[in-house]
């Protein structure tokens, strides 16, 4: 798959859990959780999604501890626009001035001259959208960006944003259980944006459905596979970027790349939202 001009494969790593408990501070091992980065890496998943929230800071230092210098393969996505006033609160700022301090700080942490790909981490309804993507615009130009990204946006915001610079990708909450986001999901498929599901498992109910488990149990699988799987057969747009704290979990989700689900299979899974546990 291609963000701009730039090729992943398309499961990809979420590096929100290498932190501590909530999101919130160190891991309580960091060596391991180093290691679980660069395990990720080995296996293949050459996108890195994270956020200056995360931690906060607390990933984008450990990326850069692990993989610094970076493999030429490996791509980073970070996120600007939220803030984390304690472990339990996440609040929006996508105010330009913000996000400018917000790029810096990343750019400093992930030791980078540019970010792959930066993404407004969510809309701020205190703040006009356009200015908001005109500042990544702006620093799009000034170099400090490579490609722009979205985050928690609709499908009229999409276009909007595309009106101000070009978009390589929307990261939408989007999964087995919640399809809320279907609208904007065709929007990128249409347009050629990769579509980036975050919480791709769910809270776990449809995870522990009967269509899922059987399905699972047939294709020697885990349900967590099945549901990876059925993501990336659901759109050719479809960038997974799971996320874990376990090397063991890591080495599970890897897998699911390798899955192939049959029509049967995808007929059944396509009338799981809302039936767990039938």
């Amino acid at each position: 798959m291609t963000l701009g001009d730039l090729t992943v494969n398309r499961l990809g790593f979420g590096a929100m859990r290498v932190c501590g408990p909530d999101v919130w501070g160190e891991p309580a091992d960091r060596a391991a959780a180093k290691r679980l980065l660069v395990r990720a890496f080995e296996l293949g998943h050459n996108l890195f999604d994270t956020a200056d929230s995360y931690g906060p800071h607390v990933s984008e230092r450990l990326i850069a501890e692990a993989l610094h210098p970076y493999p030429k393969e490996l791509v980073i996505a970070t996120k600007g626009g939220l803030v984390r006033p304690d472990r339990h609160r996440w609040e929006r700022d996508a105010r330009p001035e913000h996000l400018r301090r917000a790029l810096d700080g990343s750019l400093k942490r992930l030791r980078l001259e540019r970010i792959d790909v930066y993404q407004l981490h969510a809309p701020d309804p205190k703040v006009p959208f356009a200015e908001s993507v005109g500042a990544l615009a702006d620093m799009r130009r000034a170099g400090k960006i490579r490609h722009v990204g979205l985050s928690n946006v609709s499908a009229q915001q999409l276009d909007e944003a595309r009106r101000i610079v070009p978009i390589v990708s929307v990261q939408n909450r989007y999964n087995l259980e919640d399809r809320t986001h279907e609208d904007v999901l065709d929007a990128c498929e249409k347009l050629g944006i990769a579509f980036l599901p975050w919480y791709p498992l769910g809270a776990g109910e449809a995870l522990q459905s009967k269509a899922v488990r059987t399905i699972a149990a047939r294709l020697r699988a885990t349900p967590s596979q099945v549901a990876l799987a059925w993501l990336l057969a659901k759109s050719p747009m479809m960038l997974p970027i799971p996320g874990t704290g376990s090397i063991a979990h890591l080495e599970e989700n890897s897998a699911a790349a390798a899955l192939t689900l049959s029509r049967e299979d995808l007929a059944q899974l396509a009338l799981q939202k809302g039936n767990a546990g039938v």
